[in-house]
């Protein structure tokens, strides 16, 4: 996102309380920021990620593919399911993640020059505790002036979430010199290893 959006940098970003969700074993966080090749690629690299899955959410089963979701008139969303160990992150920092450097919350059914509904910012909340802190966080971010414009993000149920076909998971790792890629995707990667470096991986 442009520098003129931000408010503040992505490491003053605001820290939530989410200790009722750490060291509960397993958890998983669904998050739409836009084109999922790009917002999968972000998350991979972060310490306590298990696996990130590109798919949809929002719509019906009969159109959760790729041809008819990028006609905008699916309800879908291209969104990622994270899957996380609670005693190494929590869905805080998936969180300020999400709204500091994944994407551009501010962008009304859009990211830069992917237009569309399927391209929407959104929070799939799995149950109301989760949906609290998605709420709880949005505010702190407006009361602290994160943005310089308004948060559009929405915060819709998830009632299922379908993965993509398999050529779209892990895309920007197995594609790196795909001009999109190179283009929108790599930035954002080298701004986790900038603001978040000690939250990855050992092995990156």
């Amino acid at each position: 996102m442009s520098n003129e959006v931000l408010g503040l940098l992505p490491s003053d970003f605001p820290d939530i309380d989410d200790s009722a969700f750490r060291n509960t074993g397993e958890r998983s966080i669904t998050l739409a920021g836009g084109c999922f090749w790009c917002t999968e690629a972000v998350y991979r690299q972060l310490d306590g990620v298990i696996d990130v899955i590109s798919g949809y959410a929002g719509g019906e089963a009969q159109d959760a593919n790729y041809d008819a979701v990028c006609t905008g008139t699916t309800k879908h969303a291209e969104a990622i399911k994270i899957s996380y160990d609670s005693a190494l992150i929590g869905p805080g920092t998936l969180l300020k993640v999400f709204f500091g450097i994944a994407h551009d919350p501010t962008q009304l059914n859009r990211q830069g020059n992917d237009t569309g509904t399927q391209y929407r910012s959104a929070i799939f909340w799995q149950d109301e505790q989760e949906r609290d802190l998605a709420e709880d966080y949005i505010a702190q971010l407006e009361q602290a002036g994160a943005f310089n414009q308004p948060i559009v993000t929405s915060l819709e149920p998830l009632d299922i979430f379908y993965p993509a076909e398999d050529y779209h998971q892990d895309y920007a790792a197995r594609n790196p010199n795909q001009p999109y890629i190179a283009a929108v995707a790599q930035p954002k990667v080298a701004k986790v290893h900038h603001y978040y470096k000690h939250r990855l991986k050992k092995d990156i």
